[in-house]
């Protein structure tokens, strides 16, 4: 697989990552821990080394998951995770500096690594200055124990805040074709500063893929049962945007998902989608979306014919919204 520079601060991973949250469910579901660490095990084989976890994935085993999974191949690979939504000890936390220092103990220590690669605050802390976050995150990189730092769902504003005070390596925020709200002041600040984009959630959690219509029921720990924009009503309207997929899929001889993920692709250089499965199936059909090449005609029918849909149902119970810093 091709590899981008994420940012400029000279990380290089894999055009593709993998979105590791749903593997540490799987887990927690039944005796699938052997199975689930084939799946990273298998990404690694198809060329996969950006792989993403996070402390309250579990909270906490998921960490574990996939510092075990690639033990075998930590010099290959780039691991990212976060913290500021849970401590230590899994209970909920914010983003202060004494809070940090041993939720970056407990990190390293389930990763099994000595340094994070790349560490992400999870959420913005409305209580915490970014500068002070950052400056925390600064002791940490002075003292070898992280190699980058990045924010997840950040303003634009916010960014360019903490990479005053340290130099951001990446921005992870949801970004597909159904929701673009990165484009309006993210992406722009971004491409500014030299700072890298990795989207998560880019095949809209799974709607994208063309798998999920009005009849799908979702289970009740499955967080889509929460969500507006996956109640029947919105997956009805919604299917346009599939249907959109379809099209250009069927003429390049590809699926929905991967046409998604080109689309992704080809919007920047340094945009590194991490699409998250628990499938080898879906791995692999994901990998191949890495090798879609869209022209610029492509492109150019995908987004005039999606400007004209529009999206039904937000993308998160209105709760769950109010704690993003877009």
């Amino acid at each position: 697989m091709d590899k981008r520079a994420l940012g400029t601060n000279g990380l290089e991973v894999s055009a593709l990552g993998l979105g590791c949250m749903g593997l540490g469910r799987k887990v927690a579901e039944g005796d699938l821990r052997d199975q689930m660490i084939g799946v990273i095990r298998r990404a690694v084989e198809l060329g996969v080394t950006f792989f993403d976890t996070a402390q309250v994935y579990g909270p906490l085993t998921n960490e574990e998951l996939v510092g075990e999974a690639l033990a075998p191949f930590r010099r290959q690979v780039v691991i990212a995770t976060k913290f500021g939504v849970v401590d230590a000890g899994g209970q909920p936390a914010g983003s202060r500096p004494d809070t940090i220092r041993p939720a970056t103990e407990g990190s390293l220590r389930r990763l099994g690594v000595d340094s994070i690669d790349l560490y992400y605050q999870h959420r913005v802390d409305p209580d915490v200055p970014i500068e002070e976050v950052a400056g925390a995150v600064k002791e940490l990189v002075d003292a070898g124990k992280v190699k980058h730092w990045g924010l997840s769902e950040a303003a634009a504003g916010t960014i360019r805040r903490a990479h005053a005070v340290l130099p951001v390596t990446a921005v992870q925020s949801e970004y597909s074709l159904w929701w673009k709200r990165p484009e309006e002041e993210v992406l722009p600040a971004l491409e500014e500063l030299g700072i890298g984009f990795v989207p998560y959630s880019p095949l809209g959690k799974g709607f994208l893929t063309g798998t999920i219509d009005a009849n799908v029921e979702f289970a009740d720990h499955d967080i889509r049962a929460s969500i507006p924009r996956f109640e029947a009503a919105a997956r009805t309207a919604n299917t346009a945007l599939v249907d959109l997929l379809r099209t250009v899929a069927d003429r390049l001889h590809a699926t929905p998902g991967q046409i998604a993920l080109g689309w992704l692709l080809a919007q920047r250089p340094w945009i590194v989608p991490i699409p998250g499965t628990t499938k080898i199936e879906r791995l692999e059909e994901n990998v191949g979306g890495a090798m879609v090449e869209l022209t610029a005609d492509d492109l150019r029918q995908i987004d005039q014919a999606a400007a004209d849909i529009a999206i039904v149902g937000a993308r998160y119970p209105e709760a769950h919204e109010r704690r993003t810093n877009l």
